[in-house]
């Protein structure tokens, strides 16, 4: 099974090649943001519980989301694998999806994971913009929509997020390498951990990770 966890730094283009390897093979993207959205819309137990929290403008803990995770990756569409984006964050939550994959027999299988440097990482999150309505990425020199400002895939008008600049990017991504240099020492002591060269062409990057899930069917 593909049971793939995505991981990079913001700006490093995972947005773009989850839109592509879900679409080659066929895989439900699962980032945690959807995942809260979805489970809040059904007014399932652990959504209710969950938007309760939000509410408050409190974080979900770790046995909320973890629980979410668990119940969406119990979902029918996962029985072939998916593709996990935004989870694990930290060696608890990681842990914890070593169990719950157990559990329901859908272990991870490989941890992708998109390395760029941090000049060229500025570069690119100043020129994003996202579409609000599917999450698909868009760059104003690089990856330009067929018309400005609209989104390919579902037409909704793309947007600059907020924290899109140069010195809140920077906290970003300090937060991101302090928390996630352990993850990447865990999943490396399991062998299931490999790196990419983000820098790379769109289609010879999609390449090169397409032939290690190939490996992997």
């Amino acid at each position: 099974m593909l049971n793939i966890i995505l991981m990079g730094p913001p700006g490093a283009g995972k947005g773009t090649q989850a839109t592509h390897l879900v679409d080659k093979f066929h895989l439900p993207h699962i980032s945690t943001g959807d995942m809260f959205r979805e489970a809040i819309a059904k007014k399932t137990p652990l959504g209710l519980q969950a938007q309760a929290i939000i509410a408050r403008g409190d974080l979900v803990p770790d046995d909320v989301t973890c629980a979410l995770v668990k119940e969406r990756l119990s979902q029918d569409d996962c029985a072939k694998g998916y593709l996990l984006d935004g989870f694990p964050r930290t060696i608890p939550q990681a842990e914890a999806l070593e169990k719950m994959g157990e559990e329901i027999g859908r272990p991870v299988t490989l941890v992708i994971d998109l390395e760029v440097p941090e000049a060229e990482l500025i570069r690119r999150i100043s020129g994003r913009r996202v579409c609000p309505k599917c999450g698909a990425s868009y760059h104003i020199d690089t990856m330009k929509p067929k018309v400005e400002g609209i989104c390919d895939r579902c037409g909704a008008e793309l947007i600059q997020r907020k924290d899109d600049n140069a010195e809140s990017f920077k906290t970003r991504l300090d937060n991101y390498y302090k928390s996630t240099q352990p993850l990447v020492d865990f999943y490396k002591a399991k062998g299931l951990y490999k790196c990419f060269d983000g820098t790379k062409p769109l289609q010879e990057l999609l390449g090169e990770i397409s032939a290690e899930l190939e490996a992997l069917k």
